[in-house]
């Protein structure tokens, strides 16, 4: 069977130690890849790394990184090309996404938004290009979201702007990098279930979970195989494109349209 040789690929992930960036180390380190993790928090990237490890058996590393910073992420792509020899693929998927009514908010929290979610996925682009064109090939995956490139959410102003913001940059940088033979390409989750939803209450979880067509939240691998695909060989010939993995929460048109997808069809005859 011919597919993508997991087991010669090097992987570096941003915001690995948690949610969506955990499942996408775990997914990644299954298939055989060797994996960077990092996180802000040193010791809780090596925690995790040694979990990832234990659960995968495969080969992960974890590291503190500070995504604001232009040295601490040089020095990551410096320390995965040190430990792995080289560096094919990066998963920009470091966010957060604090809560501030628009009348509240300060520019210190947009500045804090946008230079660890926009900001910080350029700078990570950027230090791992070197290395890539030193490889001969790369894939770079941007964890985006719907909120902000396709949706719009209360509260969430700063994060969607940010969200939207990596999708300008990808469709230069996939324009940019593509004589290199680097694609560049984005996911866009709708409401995964990882720790920072859970903090958001149950009612907010049942009110999300009944807006998705397919009837249920995200899983951190429905996000993390998409990833892989936009990673793999198989996709070589796809960049400056955005996959949408939200259960098909964007498609209906209103909430009338979404409920006649909840009654089951007539049965003629």
């Amino acid at each position: 069977m011919i597919g993508t040789p997991w087991s010669d690929r090097s992987v570096v992930v941003t915001g690995g130690t948690r949610g969506i960036g955990r499942g996408i180390a775990e997914l990644f380190a299954r298939r055989g890849a060797a994996v960077l993790l990092t996180g802000r928090d040193e010791v809780v990237a090596r925690e995790v790394a040694a979990e990832l490890v234990r659960a995968t058996g495969g080969r992960v590393d974890g590291l503190g990184v500070d995504l604001r910073a232009p040295a601490s992420v040089e020095a990551m792509a410096a320390e995965a090309e040190r430990r792995h020899g080289h560096i094919d693929i990066l998963c920009a998927n470091a966010g957060i996404f604090p809560e501030k009514p628009l009348r509240e908010m300060t520019a210190a929290d947009i500045d804090e938004v946008l230079a660890v979610n926009l900001r910080g996925s350029i700078l990570s682009v950027r230090a791992c290009l070197p290395a890539m064109e030193r490889a001969g090939r790369g894939r770079v995956v941007l964890t985006s979201s719907i909120t902000g490139p396709t949706t719009g959410y209360t509260g969430w102003s700063h994060y969607g702007a940010s969200k939207a913001g990596q999708l300008g940059f990808l469709r230069g940088a996939a324009l940019e990098l593509a004589p290199l033979g680097i694609t560049v390409n984005a996911v866009l989750p709708g409401n995964v279930r990882t720790e920072g939803l859970d903090a958001l209450g149950e009612d907010y979880l049942r009110r999300m979970a009944a807006s998705i067509p397919l009837g249920r939240l995200g899983e951190t691998t429905d996000v993390a195989h998409a990833v892989a695909f936009l990673a793999s060989d198989e996709a070589a010939f796809i960049t400056g494109q955005t996959l949408t993995i939200d259960g098909g929460q964007t498609v209906p048109e209103s909430l009338d349209a979404l409920a006649l997808t909840l009654v089951p069809a007539a049965v003629s005859g």
